[in-house]
């Protein structure tokens, strides 16, 4: 419809009758001519409609003021027709207007809201396409956020510099622009990326307008056509109600983005001071539970415990050996705890030396508060190991002065020694080992070798201490007087005892152990004997290269018999053959007997057999009995050996001859 049309439609048609009607020479006549054209109205026919009755009163003859009263009527009727799509528009348009209002007073989703403007823009508008493009103040220029219509990918995704474009036009003078055909306007700037995607969508008419904040541009609102078209006065202030409307949804969604922003930094803060506030409680708790731990005389373990309570995690005490070294150091040099990949280390010293260190397991989010009080519990944990150290000291003297009085003041008191051994946590009535230990990392400092033995001692009464044993320095090592467990021997012990050692100073650390000893307040001598017994095992195993191990006179075979103070023949008879007597005892068979004669007769089964009046079969199995009884190697020349000197001591013993050789 053209802007005369609109404004012929706007001017009131002068009522039937009236005055200069006749004078247009309509009458009576007239009046029947209009009556094709309402019923036109009434059905909303389209505008060719109107000619029909026109064309048929010429077609009939009529006369004609007949013929110029129905064009006259048709003119009336035209613009009353035109009147009446123009308010249904603008009452679609006021409806769309209202519903994108509505839709933005409950806006919860801009995305929708701006989709919404978009495809009711491009509906009344009767565009092939509308999209709505937005600022970008940080790179400078403005691209699409909405297109309805599209169907180009490159279109869709088109950026506009500042003054690019028909788009960058409008965002950069804020005024609306029009152009009938894209490509030959040149009142703004052509690229070719632009002009690629508007090719590939196949624009040709296009309509921007400014989406204003304030005086502010914050993107554009289009509406285009594929074909050459003109936008109408009307049509330009309707894209820009939309415009204005799809700039208070982007303001009204700003606001909330802010509002809900600061909404949750207020939670965010709270939150922070609840911790806070709980923080602090923790830390006075743990205060209070290691104060607490201290009067009392707690552990370390017990120190570990209370802070994995308030840490609520896992705090383990561990040795500085037993943690990891780089964390450790670091942690010792800074003074504060440090994370080590999900744990944390808070070292646990005294001056320059590493006493171990509190772990907290699995917790790598440790807040600083948290963190001063792992720091605080492991200051603790170093006082609570320094009074432990002197109280050890103290009570390691007294262990060494017993042992003193064992080894040397064989007039003592039973009962005194007895009662002095119970304060110490030892029972002298139990049967116990005397080992004698030595450190073999020589050093020509006397400093350093000094310092040595400290550590072995302090080790070794360590051990006895948890052991309920006694620990003394001696003959430039040291001796321990440990308990024997049930179905323990004196070799398992001297070897444990040989690599805790060596473990506890960093040096191989030979152990030699005397036979086990009973009832050694009712034996003035026995430990004595027993000292010197392990001395002179700990003296073979070095002379054997055997230094950093650990063995007792049993572990030497028939050499045994000459390192033990006390000859254990029947023990070295029971460990080498004892197997085969027992066997002989409960089966009534000869294999001890077959062994005599076998060694006798040069290890020859075939004059064995003679020897014994035997098939040489019966020889070969009994032979064999004995391998699957003493091991496959009893007849190495060692084996062989031994066996044979316990086949003497045995036959010595029980009284009985050998037989007699052929």
């Amino acid at each position: 419809m053209s802007r005369d049309h609109v404004q012929s439609a706007e001017r009131p048609a002068p009522a039937a009758g009236a005055p200069g009607r006749a004078h247009s020479g309509t009458g009576p006549a007239a009046g029947g001519a209009e009556t094709p054209f309402l019923e036109l109205l009434a059905r909303g026919a389209s505008a060719e409609a109107y000619e029909q009755p026109v064309l048929l009163a010429r077609a009939e003859g009529l006369p004609a003021e007949r013929i110029a009263a129905l064009q006259q009527a048709r003119t009336l009727a035209l613009r009353v027709r035109a009147e009446l799509e123009g308010r249904r528009r603008r009452e679609a348009e006021l409806s769309a207007l209202f519903e994108t209002a509505h839709d933005l007073a409950g806006l919860r989703d801009l995305d929708a809201v701006l989709q919404a403007i978009v495809q009711r823009a491009r509906s009344l508008l009767g565009t092939d396409v509308a999209y709505l493009s937005l600022n970008d103040p940080a790179r400078g220029d403005t691209y699409m956020r909405v297109t309805e219509g599209s169907v180009a990918a490159r279109f869709q995704q088109l950026r506009l510099g500042m003054g690019e474009g028909l788009g960058g036009l409008v965002a950069q003078t804020a005024r609306p622009y029009v152009t009938d055909d894209y490509f030959r306007d040149d009142r703004f700037q052509h690229t070719h990326s632009i002009d690629t995607g508007v090719r590939d969508e196949g624009l040709v008419a296009i309509l921007g307008v400014p989406l204003m904040l304030g005086h502010h541009v914050i993107g554009v609102l289009f509406a285009a056509d594929r074909r050459a078209r003109v936008f109408e006065r009307e049509q330009i202030a309707l894209l820009g109600s939309f415009a204005a409307l799809a700039a208070a949804a982007l303001d009204t969604a700003n606001l909330l983005a802010e509002t809900r922003s600061a909404l949750a930094g207020l939670e965010r803060a709270n939150e922070i001071i609840k911790d806070r506030s709980a923080v602090i409680e923790r830390a006075s708790d743990v205060h209070d539970r290691l104060a607490e731990l201290v009067l009392r005389g707690g552990g370390v373990h017990d120190v570990a415990a209370a802070v994995s309570q308030v840490l609520d995690g896992t705090v383990e005490f561990t040795e500085a050996t037993a943690a990891p070294a780089r964390a450790l150091e670091s942690s010792r040099a800074e003074g504060h705890a440090v994370r080590h990949r999900d744990d944390w280390i808070a070292a646990v010293a005294a001056g320059d030396e590493l006493l171990g260190a509190l772990v907290l397991r699995g917790h790598p989010g440790l807040d600083p508060v948290d963190q001063r009080t792992l720091e605080r519990a492991a200051m603790v944990t170093s006082l609570l190991l320094l009074a432990r150290r002197s109280a050890a000291e103290a009570e390691q003297r007294v262990r060494g002065e017993l042992l003193d009085d064992l080894l040397d003041a064989r007039d003592r008191d039973p009962r005194l020694l007895r009662e002095r051994a119970a304060r110490l946590g030892a029972d002298l009535d139990a049967t116990h080992a005397v080992l004698a230990a030595r450190l073999e990392g020589g050093t020509a400092d006397a400093d350093e070798e000094a310092d040595a033995r400290r550590r072995l001692w302090a080790a070794a009464s360590h051990l006895a201490a948890t052991r309920q044993g006694l620990a003394a320095a001696r003959d430039g090592g040291t001796v321990l007087l440990l308990p024997l467990a049930p179905g323990d021997t004196a070799t398992d012990l001297a070897r444990r005892t040989a690599r805790h050692l060596g473990t506890a100073v960093h040096e191989p650390v030979t152990v030699g152990a005397s036979a086990p000893v009973e009832h050694l307040t009712a034996r003035p001598d026995a430990v004595a004997a027993a000292y010197v017994e392990a001395r002179r095992c700990l003296d073979a195993l070095r002379l054997l290269g055997r230094s950093g191990d650990g063995s007792a006179a049993e572990d030497f075979g028939f050499l045994g018999l000459l390192l033990a103070g006390e000859r254990d023949i029947t023990g070295f008879v029971g460990r080498t053959i004892g197997q085969v007597v027992a066997y002989d005892e409960r089966r009534g068979t000869e294999l001890l007997r077959t062994l005599d004669a076998y060694f006798a007769c040069g290890m020859s089964p075939a004059r064995t057999k003679d020897e014994l009046h035997v098939h040489v079969n019966t020889v070969a199995q009994r032979l064999e009995r004995v391998g699957r009884l003493l091991g496959d190697d009893w007849q190495s020349p060692a084996r062989a050996l031994e066996i044979q000197l316990a086949l003497r001591l045995h036959r010595l013993s029980a009284g009985t001859t050998p037989p007699a050789r052929r």
